[in-house]
């Protein structure tokens, strides 16, 4: 076993949650690559001591450039805002630095290709951050469909919707301003890598792409607060996608449906340890959908808990994420989800913003 120094930008909501994660990694997993927590950097000094007091990091420091550049960094964690991602990845790619970066990859299509460029140009391990992918219960969704379970896909409904913005009251904040704020830029993304990991590559797709409360006290909204996508994947199946954040009494409704020639499938990440499954087999009076509890037998649980049913939570995303980081520097071979990976994701939100504008089907380009 060998220790590997972790460098965080960010320590906020994010910037937490990867602490832990990193701190915990190596007892959950017995990774081969222990964690040490070397350097925060935030965005001013007292703030970056603060992180570094509560997570245990060994220094803190106002410049990221400080915290790439530091040979006690050897991997390094992005989870500061996203128009800051691609000078930070760029940076720790010149200098041969594996870099692990949150969602969205960037702020635009534009950053997430200069950011590929520079991952596969340095030929480091690179991930980019969707943890919700990662529950046990999303896991064991992708091996049924691998399978065959469910026969031949026809369809799939996603979405992800929240209500942090439903009140018209809510104030406007930086949120509110921006196109890579919005709802497409900030939530889309995890539902988008969600329905490539379980369906497959998306050929086309038409979009209508919204605000829904234009004013707000101490300001107006110029970004969108939801939108919606139809779909055709590459397979032939149809699709609808619809996220949100103006949809009340949804907390975390990152949720999908999915049917087949064999059966369906339903989950709902506020139900996240349950999955229900249709078989389309035996006497039609018998049959129906099935709630299967997690537990051991499904993927990645059994590190959590021994007990079928007793439940991982969000945080637990974070640790699978970082034990798929660790494994990538130890083996130096790919882990999904990868930079390109993540460039995929900005580039369906790219043409879901052409189409709403044009109101016209799109082909999604494929590279």
């Amino acid at each position: 076993m060998s220790e590997i120094g972790i460098g965080l930008v960010g320590g906020g909501y994010m910037g937490k949650a990867h602490a832990v994660a990193f701190s915990a990694v190596a007892a959950v997993f017995d990774t081969p690559l222990r964690p040490r927590l070397q350097v925060i950097a935030a965005t001013n000094k007292a703030s970056a001591a603060r992180y570094a007091r509560a997570y245990g990091f060994g220094r803190a420091t106002a410049d990221w450039r400080d915290l790439v550049a530091d040979p006690k960094v050897q991997a390094v964690v992005i989870a500061s805002p996203q128009s800051t991602h691609r000078a930070i990845a760029e940076a720790a790619f010149s200098i041969g630095k594996p870099v692990f970066c949150e969602k969205p990859l960037g702020a635009s299509l534009e950053d997430a290709r200069a950011m590929v460029a520079a991952a596969e140009a340095s030929g480091q391990p690179n991930m980019i951050g969707f943890n919700y992918v990662r529950t046990p219960a999303t896991q064991f969704v992708r091996k049924l469909l691998a399978e065959g379970e469910i026969g031949r896909v026809t369809w799939f409904r996603g979405e992800h919707t929240e209500d942090f913005f439903a009140d018209p009251a809510a104030p406007a904040s930086w949120r509110t301003t921006g196109r890579a704020n919005g709802c497409m830029g900030d939530l889309a993304p995890h539902p988008v890598n969600c329905m490539l990991a379980l369906m497959g590559p998306v050929a086309e797709l038409s979009a209508r792409i919204e605000t829904v409360h234009a004013t707000r006290p101490g300001g107006l909204a110029d970004n969108d607060d939801h939108g919606q996508m139809m779909l055709r994947f590459a397979s032939g199946a149809m699709g609808h996608l619809y996220v949100s954040r103006t949809a009340t009494g949804r907390k975390m409704g990152y949720a999908y449906e999915i049917h087949g020639t064999k059966g369906g499938i339903r989950f709902d990440q506020e139900d996240q340890n349950a999955v229900w499954l249709y078989r389309a087999e035996g006497p039609e009076a018998t049959r129906g959908y099935t709630r299967i509890l997690t537990g051991p037998a499904h993927p990645d649980f059994g590190a959590f808990c021994q007990g079928p049913g007793h439940g991982t939570g969000y945080q637990d995303q974070i640790i699978i994420e970082a034990r798929d980081f660790l494994q990538a520097i130890h083996t130096g071979r790919p882990v999904w989800p990868t930079f390109r990976d993540g460039m995929a994701v900005s580039q369906i939100i790219d043409t879901a913003f052409q189409a709403s504008d044009d109101g016209l089907w799109h082909a999604v380009p494929q590279s």
